[in-house]
């Protein structure tokens, strides 16, 4: 086995919204670097994370438990973070994957206050609460890696005034939190994914005009939509000794549609 391959052994991992698109990727990436993995979703999805973690079990050896939670529920998260190094013996890493537009419309005009609480709350109270929560049992050396979006990085045609407020939001908390907890040794810092076509987000696009979808493309440098992987390693790589030097950044992973100074 490479060091690559063997980097995260004998770690824990919690990735909140590993039932996802990108969060079952995620969580495979640890497993096979090693790592055991909390995958932890809402409810509706407790099914999928345990068939997740099942699967990452028989295939990569590792110990893999599905938990359910609310992110937007402090008591939850902090109950889920406890049951982890309870079941698993420790909590080195958290990713905060869970959140999006949530089905939440983009128009300004039908966009209700219902749909600003479930947004903001789990983005960004949601984001806070699992850190916070996690870094109660994180050592010297952890590392949390927040998940903030192309969309909170620069006007997005694809989302709404909500998501985009909450991964802005997602970014300053990251920064915040680097400070708070930079001398207790524990790293945090963010990725702003571009364009992952997963679950609503390519139902999203899906339902775009022709000439907007290829007005999206067209933004992209790179000309193509990005492939799972090209999330999952920089995650890995913010969360790993490789990034020992690196807190409080933003990595954009974007195909250079965004490019900041």
């Amino acid at each position: 086995m490479s060091s690559r391959e063997s980097r995260f052994a004998g770690s824990t991992v919690v990735v909140t919204g590993g039932a996802g698109g990108i969060g079952q990727a995620v969580c495979q990436g640890f497993a096979i670097a090693g790592a055991n993995v909390a995958v932890v979703d809402v409810h509706a999805v407790e099914d999928a994370a345990r068939t997740l973690a099942s699967e990452i079990s028989a295939e990569t050896g590792v110990k893999a438990v599905a938990y359910a939670a609310d992110v937007a529920s402090r008591a939850q998260v902090t109950d889920v973070m406890s049951r982890v190094v309870s079941d698993l013996g420790g909590l080195d890493v958290l990713v905060t994957l869970a959140g999006g537009s949530l089905g939440t419309p983009k128009g300004l005009e039908e966009i209700t206050e219902e749909h600003v609480d479930l947004v903001v709350d789990v983005n960004v109270k949601g984001t806070f609460y699992s850190a916070q929560a996690a870094l109660e049992h994180m050592g010297r050396g952890g590392a949390i890696v927040t998940v903030s979006s192309i969309g909170g990085r620069q006007p997005s045609p694809v989302t709404g005034v909500p998501y985009a407020a909450s991964k802005a939001a997602v970014v300053g908390l990251t920064r915040r939190l680097a400070r708070e907890v930079g001398q207790r040794g524990i790293r945090v810092n963010a990725v702003a994914p571009g364009l992952f076509l997963t679950g609503r987000l390519q139902t999203m696009y899906d339902e775009m005009p022709e000439a907007e979808r290829r007005e999206v493309l067209d933004a992209i440098p790179l000309d193509r939509f990005p492939e799972l992987r090209e999330i999952v390693d920089p995650v890995l790589f913010l969360a790993s000794e490789e990034a020992s030097y690196i807190t409080g950044v933003v990595l954009d992973v974007n195909g250079g549609r965004f490019m900041p100074l």
